[in-house]
């Protein structure tokens, strides 16, 4: 039987999404922005990268002509160099939403048309009654922040405060995130996940996606960061995924990076979750090495989001594109006969925009492996399409969404 190789690349969208202005984001472009602004000398880091963007393995696939075909116009260096090796096509999300959980729960069958709850970006942003049953049940002095906030900068703003007073900082976003960031030490990594057990259920009423553990280290002389311990506390799926129906067949399911919590580690196989880009795809290739016939690897790979995305970081966006693209020979030669692989993301976080939070994209579908022709797949009107083709490939029975190839 044939096996199947699914990498989220996440953030990495490749247009405005075609109900973009209702989410503020007509025009942002991932892809083609990151393009347009190292041709134009705006992606230069000394020690990092510098000149254009340089994706000639993603072009050769057909990505450069993915964003053609969502924006009408080729990036800037990615047109393919010679005949294409892939698959190449861009999808439009229907879920009701810009963030992971839609995305990839809409890649694996199961579009939430429904909105997850959001907080409002006011001063306080939490319900009193929420923060008052959680810092009740957590056993807390208080909370910091209560408010819209970049992870990053509220940690920096609030950390010292928080070593001092024990109060847990949290936060939220455009997404339906409820978010606590605590010091792995003064606080506890096991007391923070705890209280992300708590906030949990709490916020199950208000119908939020996420309840997200920000563990960090450090001091206010040598500066307060993030560590790799992050756990995401999701709200399960509603319906059966494409993980459920290969769980149910008795398939091999190898989970990497992010995709247990984003699924709430339901028929999520095995969960392997290093730090970074780099070794989270280490550990899927790894998978797939040992992955028997009729087998799944589901990947995500969530540098390029929570590292440059949010941050508004064209170059560390650039370089990692880069880094990604300088792997696809090593995914090549890791697939075997029947076997087949599919690039794809889960929405934009296009960091020439304004703000800090995702936005309304179209994704890439670059599918290929040995004895796959490639050809257009043209524009897919749901993610759920690629969940479906996955399915069929691996001879499933169908999902509850979407349309194979």
């Amino acid at each position: 039987m044939a096996r199947a190789l699914l990498i989220v690349l996440d953030s990495v969208g490749i247009g405005g999404a075609p109900d973009a202005d209702r989410y503020g984001d007509a025009g942002s472009d991932t892809v083609g922005h990151i393009a347009e602004a190292c041709a134009a000398g705006r992606g230069d880091r000394p020690g990092l990268r510098a000149g254009p963007l340089r994706l000639p393995n993603l072009a050769a696939l057909g990505l450069g002509l993915a964003c053609e075909g969502a924006t009408g116009r080729v990036p800037p260096g990615l047109a393919p160099m010679g005949a294409v090796r892939a698959l190449w096509g861009h999808a439009v999300e229907i879920a009701a939403g810009k963030d992971t959980p839609s995305g990839h729960w809409e890649i694996a069958g199961v579009p939430v048309r429904e909105a997850f709850g959001h907080f409002p970006d006011t001063r306080p942003a939490f319900p009193p009654e929420l923060v008052a049953a959680l810092v009740a049940q957590a056993d807390l002095p208080g909370i910091l922040g209560d408010r819209h906030a970049s992870g990053t900068v509220i940690i920096d703003e609030l950390g010292a405060e928080h070593v001092r007073t024990g109060q847990p900082i949290c936060y939220t976003s455009a997404d339906s995130v409820f978010q606590i960031a605590a010091h792995e030490e003064a606080f506890g990594l096991e007391r923070l996940y705890e209280t992300c057990r708590i906030a949990r259920r709490l916020c199950d009423p208000y119908r939020v996606g996420r309840v997200i553990a920000r563990p960090f280290v450090g001091d206010a002389e040598t500066g307060f960061r993030r560590t790799g311990r992050r756990k995401d506390f999701s709200v399960a799926p509603p319906a059966d995924t494409l993980l459920d129906v290969a769980q149910a067949a008795g398939r091999k399911v190898v989970s990497v990076g992010k995709i247990g919590d984003i699924f709430a580690h339901r028929a999520t196989g095995e969960e392997i979750k290093p730090g970074g880009n780099a070794a989270c795809l280490d550990a899927a290739l790894a998978g797939l090495n040992k992955l028997p016939d009729g087998g799944l690897v589901f990947l995500n790979l969530v540098d390029f989001d929570t590292e440059h995305g949010h941050r508004r970081d064209v170059p560390g966006y650039a370089a990692e594109l880069e880094a990604f693209d300088a792997r696809l020979p090593d995914i090549h030669a890791a697939l075997r006969a029947g076997d087949l692989a599919i690039v794809t993301a889960d929405h934009g976080n296009d960091p020439t925009w304004h703000g800090t939070e995702h936005t309304r994209e179209q994704v890439p579908i670059l599918a290929f492996g040995p004895g796959i022709a490639p050809g257009p797949l043209g524009r897919r009107e749901t993610f759920a399409d690629i969940g479906a083709a996955v399915a069929a490939h691996l001879g499933l029975p169908p999902l509850g969404a979407g349309t194979a190839w």
